[in-house]
């Protein structure tokens, strides 16, 4: 894990599970990884088996131009990669598997950047199996949110140790990322708050504001 958002992720995923396999989905506070929102995930199993998304963060659905909600995991890469990273994923629901994937994202209008996703496990019983995970850009250019990344191609694959990885990133120095979302966004009460949006063209809308 090289960037910000994966590193802090992974600390509250590990203080959470506190020497578990995995924290109980219950466990998880919103409000406690604000910063983190508009770029996380969770991942549910459909009636196939499938790993889709339950809930997806409003600068996630932005890059990707879509409501994410509902769509299939693995179908954000190409077909050559899709049965990989189903297997990743049904090893983070089954054997509670920590995988980082670094991939390269293309957009629709040809450009691409580089990408780190981290998908960590949550406790939701043998019935309700979830994953928790972030995406993370290496960089924020201007056209992102604008013009969607439609594909994308897997670089590398590391399955992690937890216990150890804590160890190392204590030294390791993570590289920031400047964040497109606004500073002063309030903190949703709850998961099913932090996807609700909506698009206008290239913009992200989200719902609420002030009552008169």
């Amino acid at each position: 894990m090289k960037l910000n958002g994966s590193i802090a992720l992974f600390h509250y995923w590990n203080r959470l599970r506190d020497g578990r396999p995995a924290p109980r989905r219950t466990e998880v506070e919103p409000a406690e990884i604000k910063e983190l929102l508009a770029d996380t995930f969770i991942l549910e199993k459909d009636t196939r088996g499938e790993a889709v998304f339950r809930l997806a963060g409003t600068r996630l659905c932005a890059t990707y131009g879509r409501e994410l909600k509902s769509f299939s995991f693995p179908s954000l890469w190409r077909e050559r990669d899709q049965r990989l990273v189903a297997r990743l994923i049904q090893g983070v629901f089954l054997q509670k598997s920590v995988v980082m994937i670094g991939f390269e994202g293309f957009s629709r209008g040809g450009r691409s950047m580089s990408f780190e996703l981290l998908a960590l496990p949550l406790d939701g019983g043998a019935e309700h199996p979830r994953c928790l995970g972030v995406i993370s850009g290496a960089e924020k250019p201007y056209w992102l949110g604008a013009d969607p990344v439609s594909d994308a191609s897997i670089d590398a694959i590391r399955v992690i140790d937890p216990d150890k990885e804590a160890m190392s990133l204590g030294t390791r120095t993570s590289i920031e990322v400047p964040s497109l979302a606004p500073a002063d966004l309030s903190a949703p009460r709850s998961f099913s708050e932090f996807g609700r949006a909506r698009r206008v063209r290239h913009l992200v809308v989200l719902e609420g504001g002030r009552e008169e």
